[in-house]
């Protein structure tokens, strides 16, 4: 489940991947992807299982270890690389041009500068090059606070200027939907689609559902399902706990 006290999915939404699987079909044959922060894989190794070739860059030698096993035991330590580094030193273990999708997904509410990091993934994009961003929105972490209970949480979420909840919460900043397309495009991108992910799921108080708890089966499909409808609605992508945007290097010529 995606938790807001972290922003990287454990268990993949239904949305990101069909999001992710979108943006590559845009691409002719088997893709070389890089997954920014892709800790143990959870995303690389399925990527890898459909063909493609997979570097995953992290900070945690112990994640990356967790990676290799991970690729092994799924027939794909030969399409899955790892290697240690952080966003804003991309280009230090990455070629420049080398890559024509990366991944990054919950990494830019806690690096140093998102310019900084999104400047270095521009440089390691091939020319026709797509980023698939995930990112967790300040409007939807305030929906949650207060669905929780946690109201001074959510105040503070709402009026801080980098969307914080205090001096002990775990991210950096949480973003407002309107400034994420004026990185993008101050980097380099352009946007070519936006998903609300989890609109509802992360408001459901567990076992209060009218199926009974969160983790039976025709909760998760129902769930899903409204998830599916609400991705992309202008109204509730703002929303969204997390917010998934598919962009593509600027000023090219795109298939």
């Amino acid at each position: 489940m995606v938790s807001e006290r972290g922003t990287r999915p454990t268990v993949l939404p239904q949305v990101l991947l069909a999001g992710v699987g979108q943006m590559l079909r845009q691409a002719p044959g088997p893709a070389r992807i890089l997954d920014l922060g892709g800790g143990t894989g959870g995303l690389a190794v399925r990527l890898a299982a459909e063909g493609h070739d997979i570097t995953v860059v992290d900070p945690s030698p112990d994640a990356l270890a967790a990676l290799a096993r991970r690729a092994d035991e799924a027939g794909a330590g030969d399409r899955v690389r790892g290697v240690q580094g952080d966003a804003e030193g991309l280009g230090d273990v990455v070629d420049a041009g080398a890559v024509d999708l990366v991944l990054c997904h919950g990494v830019l509410e806690v690096v140093d500068d998102p310019q900084v990091a999104l400047r270095q993934v521009h440089r390691v994009l091939t020319p026709a090059g797509r980023l698939s961003l995930l990112l967790t929105q300040r409007r939807g972490a305030v929906l949650a606070r207060v669905g929780a209970g946690h109201l001074r949480q959510a105040l503070r979420i709402a009026t801080d200027p980098d969307g914080r909840w205090g001096a002990e919460d775990p991210l950096r900043r949480r973003f407002d939907f309107e400034q994420v397309l004026d990185l993008l495009r101050a980097t380099g991108f352009e946007v070519t689609a936006t998903e609300g992910v989890r609109v509802f799921a992360d408001l459901i108080p567990r076992g209060r559902s009218d199926q009974g708890l969160d983790d039976e089966p025709a909760t998760r499909e129902l769930v899903a399902e409204l998830e599916a409808w609400a991705a992309r609605d202008d109204g509730f992508r703002h929303v969204a706990g997390h917010l998934h945007v598919h962009a593509r290097v600027a000023g090219r010529a795109h298939p």
